[in-house]
């Protein structure tokens, strides 16, 4: 008698520690327990720590070079030629400073953005220098369009020097000053210039018909320009944030923590 009450209290114990737990995860699954950015960790791991994010940034390089050396040999144009770079995770790395939001528990926000710029710490994408390098004995004038705010000019240009672009100055680089949109920027420097070949991170780098699109409409334009990229678009990957996370995952709503990951969750395809 005594072992099978020993027995029934274990298992009643067991049962009752069962829902116990079963209602801890369900709490927890309905709270906002888990660290804002904590779900961005493995992707700013991949790009600091995998060769195989090097070997893309390389691979992406490589074939600009070569796209680069075929436009100059076959060029007729009576512009001089010019290439267009966005700067943030095309030719800088700022892959710290996600770190930092997921120290901190925060989301991006414009004042640790700035705080980050005015370090000039930032380092250069695996294969930015010999691109940039390359390109300016070709003749060919290197152009940097950034959606980084006008008012970090001075320590924009600062921070490419530090990392060995001595050519950058503030004639070449267009930094956003009242629309993120790229394209007046864009075409200002064509007017001088021939430009034929553009790199960056986001779809927005390379055509406005991208900007402010949500995820179905990005996909659909991309399968529309396929030939173009490789050709005159040079796409570098950024896993840590993007227009394909607002724009797309989010669907450019303004959602609360919880939704945003439920939305993330949703968007798996099983």
């Amino acid at each position: 008698m005594r072992i099978n009450f020993i027995k029934v209290y274990m298992l009643f114990f067991f049962i009752s520690g069962c829902a116990v737990n079963n209602k801890h995860f369900t709490d927890k699954k309905n709270s906002n327990e888990t660290p804002i950015k904590e779900h961005s960790t493995l992707a700013v791991l991949w790009q600091q720590n995998a060769a195989e994010y090097r070997a893309l940034c390389h691979q992406a390089f490589n074939i600009a070079r070569l796209r680069l050396d075929q436009f100059v040999t076959e060029s007729k144009s009576n512009k001089p030629l010019a290439v267009i770079t966005d700067i943030d995770e095309t030719i800088l790395d700022n892959s710290p400073y996600s770190v930092q939001l997921i120290t901190n528990d925060e989301n991006y926000n414009k004042g640790s953005w700035l705080e980050w710029g005015r370090r000039e710490s930032a380092t250069l994408v695996p294969g930015a220098y010999d691109f940039i390098t390359h390109a300016e004995r070709l003749g060919v004038e290197v152009f940097y369009v950034s959606n980084r705010y006008a008012e970090q000019l001075d320590e924009t240009v600062n921070n490419l020097r530090k990392v060995g672009i001595d050519s950058v100055n503030a004639s070449n680089v267009y930094l956003r000053v009242s629309e993120s949109g790229k394209e007046p920027r864009r075409q200002k420097i064509s007017e001088t210039h021939e430009v034929v070949l553009l790199l960056g991170d986001n779809l927005s780098d390379f055509d406005h018909v991208y900007d402010g699109k949500n995820m179905s409409e990005r996909n659909e334009y991309v399968t529309k320009m396929k030939t173009a990229f490789g050709q005159h678009f040079i796409v570098f990957p950024n896993p840590m944030y993007g227009d394909w996370e607002s724009k797309g995952i989010y669907e450019n709503k303004r959602l609360s923590e919880i939704e945003k990951r439920d939305m993330r969750h949703k968007k798996l395809r099983n």
